[in-house]
């Protein structure tokens, strides 16, 4: 079983770990970066953690790992998520292709039955999408934790087998989180560009949170489009808005959720941003937005 990453404690605020898993689907995948590790090497992130630092974004990963001095701590003002729990599913995993038999066999997504997971998408380089939605979760991560919050990861690591898109959704249900991003990037046609926000239809478990996943889905959209250089998708969904009832980390949701499709990884153009640190950071920054908008903070 993965371990949690650590449990990090400041002078204002102790936090314990609690342990969690894993969790989500989508149509993309890919990825690896540094962290703790899991069941597998996919095992949860609680996130009792305290705030590494108040400018985590900016910072080497070393640097948000540190535990500051209570000087340095965030004031209350400074840490308007605190109390609250957010979730974030990194789509897929790294060795998801080293273990076909596990990651093909069916699962129920709330509808229909579909495979456990997939490997995802790769850049034509070979940087692979579960990299890129692991890094971008572990900015994300981090600057969460920097304004107060509580986190919940599906995965720990980069260099794990699943968990289950039906797990990873049981896993964010079960974390109390008040809202919950899937990220991913997808593999459309080379000539195609930009980021689709992926959006639950009711089909019971989720019912109740429809509203409310559209009205986040509304807040991601106009965060990309104001903090990033990536553009709507010109060849999926709507004006950067598509309605998925196949996916099982949005059917079995019971907290407001959706998938974003961060880009193309097959167009060059996409691939030279979604492969980037620097947008990588701009991306979570963009999201830790969305997340302060949905949540009025």
């Amino acid at each position: 079983m993965l371990a949690a990453l650590p449990c990090l404690v400041s002078a204002c605020l102790v936090a314990a770990c609690a342990s969690t898993a894993t969790g989500s689907g989508g149509t993309g995948s890919g990825g690896t970066a540094p962290s703790g590790t899991g069941p597998g090497g996919s095992g949860p992130v609680a996130a009792g953690d305290v705030a590494a630092s108040p400018a985590a974004l900016r910072v080497s990963p070393a640097a948000s790992r540190a535990t500051p001095r209570a000087s340095q701590q965030p004031s209350a003002a400074a840490t308007p998520l605190a109390g609250i729990t957010v979730g974030i599913d990194p789509g897929h995993n790294g060795l998801n292709g080293t273990d076909p038999s596990f990651i093909n066999h069916l699962i129920w997504n709330g509808r229909e039955s579909e495979t456990c997971d997939t490997t995802g998408t790769q850049t034509a380089g070979g940087y692979t999408e579960a990299l890129f939605n692991f890094n971008v979760a572990r900015y994300l991560r981090a600057a969460l934790l920097a304004d107060g919050a509580r986190v919940v990861m599906t995965r720990t690591n980069n260099h794990g087998v699943g968990p289950c898109v039906d797990r990873r959704a049981q896993i964010l249900n079960d974390s109390g989180a008040r809202v919950a991003i899937d990220i991913h990037a997808d593999g459309g046609p080379a000539w195609g560009r930009g980021f689709t926000v992926l959006e639950p239809v009711a089909d019971g478990p989720n019912d109740h949170v429809i509203g409310s996943s559209e009205r986040f889905g509304r807040d991601v959209r106009a965060a990309l489009l104001a903090r990033t250089s990536m553009p709507v998708s010109n060849y999926y969904g709507s004006n950067g808005v598509q309605f998925r009832n196949d996916l099982a980390g949005l059917n079995l949701t019971t907290i407001p959720k959706v998938l974003i499709e961060s880009g193309n990884m097959v167009n060059a153009t996409d691939a030279a941003l979604l492969t980037s640190p620097r947008f990588q950071r701009q991306l979570a920054a963009a999201l830790l937005a969305a997340i302060l908008a949905f949540l009025g903070k």
